[in-house]
């Protein structure tokens, strides 16, 4: 384990993680929201650093990051946990249960990725990269320091203090805006519009942003919405660019997989504002 890097020490050995906006207060020998920090004997430690779930060779395309880099490959590493406990998870064998982890040098990585010719650097996704802090600043300094470019997939949920440290050794991010109303960031996914929005207002003038929705049918799929969220991007960069992706049951939600015909049909709301608007999982 590795000492957390944002938290503060409380009275009777409790501990408050400042790492996002959950800040959880956590007694002696409770484990956080995320299930990634730990406070023992009173010192917030990460029990994720070092500690990798899936490793994969993906097209960037994958991430998905359409104008980065196009036609190349990204090592991709995830390991436990996540900041949000979305119904609908993708992932929710990483992100919330307990998967089998292994253990790969900083050293090894680099190697991994220079074999591989049209590989640029390295990916931190599948589960949510935040929440493994500790690991991916001492990770991405090291690629950064090969040459090699740094990307995060992220939902965006961390505290500003931190983005900031992070944004210093990360070149792209695709972030995940879930729907543009708080009502389902509250019920689905834990978590809140507000912060989401910060994130990537502040990511948008430090590195290169793509935006993936996963369009859930009667949960955030109406016109009016689409439209909202088309004109926010669009005001900070309409060239940003904005995945909308097709939704499938997993995990807990079961609601039927999204009409192709939905799809098309937001695209066209975005692109009234969006110079890219892309399909994915068609």
């Amino acid at each position: 384990m590795v000492e957390a890097r944002y938290y503060e020490k409380l009275e009777e050995k409790k501990v408050r993680c400042k790492l996002c906006p959950h800040g959880c207060i956590l007694p002696q020998g409770s484990t956080g929201f995320c299930r990634a920090r730990k406070n023992v004997d009173g010192v917030l430690y990460s029990l994720n650093y070092g500690y990798i779930s899936s490793i994969a060779f993906d097209p960037i395309e994958k991430k998905p990051l359409y104008h980065f880099y196009p036609g190349s490959s990204i090592l991709s590493i995830g390991t436990f946990g996540c900041s949000f406990k979305c119904l609908h998870c993708q992932n929710f064998e990483i992100s919330q249960l307990t998967p089998n982890v292994f253990e790969v040098e900083t050293e090894k990585l680099i190697a991994l990725a220079k074999k591989d010719p049209k590989c640029i650097g390295i990916a931190f996704t599948y589960n949510e990269p935040t929440i493994w802090f500790e690991y991916v600043m001492d990770v991405a300094k090291v690629f950064k320091q090969e040459g090699l470019k740094t990307v995060l997939v992220t939902n965006g949920y961390l505290n500003e203090e931190p983005l900031y440290e992070l944004l210093k050794v990360i070149d792209a991010a695709n972030i995940d805006v879930k729907a543009y109303n708080d009502e389902f960031y509250k019920k689905i996914c834990n978590g809140d519009l507000g912060t989401v929005k910060k994130f990537v207002e502040i990511c948008a003038k430090k590195i290169h942003i793509e935006i993936t929705t996963l369009i859930i049918p009667t949960l955030n799929d109406r016109d009016e919405e689409i439209e909202n969220l088309a004109k926010w991007i669009a005001s900070i960069d309409d060239r940003i660019p904005l995945h909308l992706t097709r939704y499938f049951p997993r995990y807990k939600m079961t609601i039927p997989p999204t009409p192709k015909e939905t799809l098309m049909r937001l695209r066209e709301v975005a692109k009234k504002y969006l110079v890219n608007v892309y399909l994915g999982n068609i």
